[in-house]
Formats: C-alpha cells, structure tokens, sequence
C-alpha cells in the first residue's frame, strides 16, 4: 500500500493571515482502541480553528488520524493528544476539537478540548437581524 499512517502533521501557510476565519474539519472514521480491552473504539472528530500563519494539510490530517487506529488510548487522552499535536503543528489563534465516541456498554463519551492563544482576541459576534 503506498499510503501508510503516520504522525507527521503537514501545514501550508495561512492564504489569509490578516483575516479572522474559522476552518471547521468533520472527521467521522476515528477509531482507536480501549486500553483496558483492545476492543475498538470509534468516535467522530470536529475541529474547529482560526488560524494564525499556518493551516493543516488535509491528507496529512487523515493520515494522522488513522495512525491511532491500532493504539490504546483513553478517550481524554487521545482526544488532548491529537489537540496538542495539531497546536504545535499550526500554533493557531484558537482551536477546539470534539470527540464524540460511539456508544460502548450504554455509555456515550464526548471530549472536548480548547487552544487559545493568550495574545489573540476573538472579533465580536455580529449579530444580523
């Protein structure tokens, strides 16, 4: 197979840096396993991101992604690890990643994680009648 998993997250320079956007990235194949069982655990990802001067590179992102596939992670760990790795990867304004795993013995999990830059200000809301 000529594609393979990996860890390296790829970045492309923000086209529009002097701007403030959000970039929204719905991910619904995660799948890890349970540390505790080595049953698989399966979740939709959501992340949301204003850039700063870097974005990720989507094919990288899905590679990345499917790199947990055959790891044991909590649901809190992985969801603040893929956090953190895509922060140092892109170092944004802001970021927020949901995990939504699916259900397991009745119990839903959903994780969420937040980045902010502590220099960034958000714009204010607009509010369109």
């Amino acid at each position: 197979m000529a594609t393979q998993p990996t860890k390296t997250l790829e970045t492309f320079d923000n086209p529009n840096p002097g701007r403030d956007y959000t970039i929204r990235i719905e991910m619904p194949e995660f799948t890890c396993l349970c540390p505790k069982t080595g049953q698989p655990d399966f979740a939709t990802l959501y992340l949301e991101y204003v850039p700063d001067r870097q974005c990720v590179e989507l094919k990288s992102l899905k590679l990345y992604i499917w790199s947990f596939r055959d790891e044991g992670a909590f649901h809190e760990a992985v969801t603040n690890q893929i956090l953190d790795d895509l922060v140092k990867a892109t170092s944004p304004n802001f970021m927020r990643l949901t995990a939504k795993f699916k259900v397991r013995g009745g119990i839903y999990t959903d994780v969420v994680a937040e980045h902010r830059n502590p220099d960034w200000q958000a714009p204010k809301e607009v509010k369109l009648p």
